[in-house]
């Protein structure tokens, strides 16, 4: 017996690349000597003459950018070592300084597409039946870096989707520069990064627990001072990788008077220098019934891909996590909304093809692994993957994948995973829910449909979902639809 249709709605609500929104990034001039030549013909310029380069500044850009000046003043007072005194320069000579160091980037000038969708955390002030949410996008610029971006939009009953006109203007967000740091937390992790020699203890016990990121550069100097002839080359690379792994788990926090969707997250470690990548977002109750909002993604620095995590309770602040253990590795993990039997639980993608699913204790260390569902069909027989975190429903787990096919067509499907066991699969579609159509499988990437999470609301799929790695559109699915069409596996 045939199993029931399944009618998907793809809505008109769309989302396209703008290049108008710009973000200001500090801009590096190569060496030392050019740097200093460039210092050195703003500082020998007459008063008169900055005042004009000033005010065309002021009259191309101050449009484009809020609170201009103090962005001028703060990118110069970063130079400060490579300049005279600041209180000998004048504001408008300090002004120049800053503008010539720094350069417009269009984060979403390429593509803004492979979204993420989660309950926003204020729903007042809305109609029965409406839920505000926040989308969270990849946005790819000059030189193909992704980086994260948002949007805020309210679905209306009748299952209308509108998504709300984002500002004209970007920003990022300030470093929390001296975060504090769980000691046993950190020393398990550099033993997951094999870092545990003699040079690293010695470090490690010279510090107070919880330490301090300044108390961790002086320990780390103290240390090296201990050998006039120099640190071995082990010992180098221990030095460099308890920095390194210290500088990837940072805070930074935006000004709470920024819309939503002006806020940047940019990649500024080594590890994401080239991207950060595919965002699943997931609204995760914690032990105490609170919610904290979680998201892995992917961190690219243009030759190896390591998934890390971020996390924040109100799209405000955000702390970047990275992940350790063997099994946190490759594209596509998606964490689960809640604990499962007192433990995390999370979704990943381990050989390239197949869908697995991993436990722990520590949403930081993710050890084993195992196998919990493979290609099947056609349209998934190159590779399989989730597109995001499971939706809990009284049926089961609901999980969206994404299959390869032919002429690497993507689509998607989904999947159902037991409420109390979710290593076993209730059940699986035969044929995907969305393949591209004729109108969306041409640009970046062609015959690309995919998404990185959905909710469920008014008994139906809302499913965010980019196309052709270009731009994003939405798509509307019943979920009793969804659940008759699954076969028993």
């Amino acid at each position: 017996m045939s199993k029931p249709a399944i009618h998907v709605t793809r809505a008109s609500t769309f989302l396209q690349p703008n290049q108008s929104r710009v973000l200001l990034r500090p801009f590096q001039h190569g060496d030392a000597r050019k740097t200093g030549q460039i210092v050195g013909r703003i500082l020998a310029l007459p008063e008169e003459e900055i005042d004009l380069l000033l005010k065309g500044i002021s009259a191309s850009f101050s449009p484009r950018h809020q609170d201009l000046p103090r962005v001028l003043l703060e990118r110069c007072s970063q130079l400060s070592e490579i300049l005279p005194p600041l209180d000998s320069l004048s504001e408008a000579r300090r002004l120049l300084l800053g503008s010539c160091f720094l350069a417009e980037y269009s984060v979403e000038s390429a593509a803004l597409f492979n979204p993420s969708i989660v309950r926003h955390p204020d729903q007042s002030g809305l109609p029965a039946g409406a839920l505000r949410f926040v989308l969270s996008l990849r946005a790819t610029g000059e030189g193909h870096i992704s980086s994260m971006t948002f949007r805020t939009g309210i679905i209306h009953p009748g299952l209308h989707i509108e998504i709300l006109t984002p500002s004209p203007f970007l920003t990022e967000p300030r470093q929390i520069v001296n975060p504090w740091y769980d000691k046993p937390l950190f020393e398990r992790k550099l033993g997951e990064l094999n870092l545990d020699g003699e040079f690293t203890r010695r470090v490690m016990d010279s510090l107070p627990h919880p330490f301090a990121l300044d108390q961790l550069r002086e320990a780390l100097r103290s240390e090296q001072a201990r050998y006039p002839d120099g640190l071995t080359q082990k010992d180098q690379a221990a030095a460099k990788g308890i920095w390194m792994l210290a500088r990837s788990n940072f805070e930074v926090e935006f000004q709470p008077d920024r819309e939503l969707s002006e806020r940047v997250l940019f990649p500024v470690t080594p590890s994401q220098r080239n991207g950060i990548e595919d965002a699943r977002f997931v609204c995760f109750q914690n032990d105490d019934g609170s919610h904290n909002y979680y998201a892995t993604f992917t961190a690219y620095d243009g030759r190896i891909i390591v998934p890390e995590l971020v996390e924040t309770p109100d799209f405000l602040r955000f702390r970047f996590i990275t992940l350790n253990g063997p099994a946190a590795v490759n594209k596509g993990m998606a964490l689960f909304p809640r604990k499962i039997g007192g433990r995390f639980a999370m979704l990943s993608r381990q050989d390239n093809e197949s869908n697995s699913i991993m436990f722990s204790d520590n949403i930081h260390f993710w050890n084993e692994h195992s196998q919990l569902l493979a290609p099947a069909f056609p349209w998934e027989i190159i590779q399989l993957g989730n597109c995001g975190s499971p939706v809990e429903t009284e049926a089961g787990w609901l999980v969206l994948s994404h299959g390869v096919g032919p002429m690497r067509e993507y689509s998607i499907g989904a999947f159902l995973l037991d409420l109390e066991d979710p290593t076993k699969v209730l059940g699986r579609l035969r044929e995907p829910l969305l393949k591209p159509n004729a109108s969306e499988r041409e640009g970046y990437v062609p015959n690309v449909v995919y998404t990185c999470g959905f909710l469920v609301h008014q008994d139906h799929l809302i499913i965010p979902y980019g196309l052709a790695d270009h731009a994003t559109g939405f798509a509307t699915v019943p979920l009793a639809e969804v659940l008759a069409a699954m076969e028993p596996v």
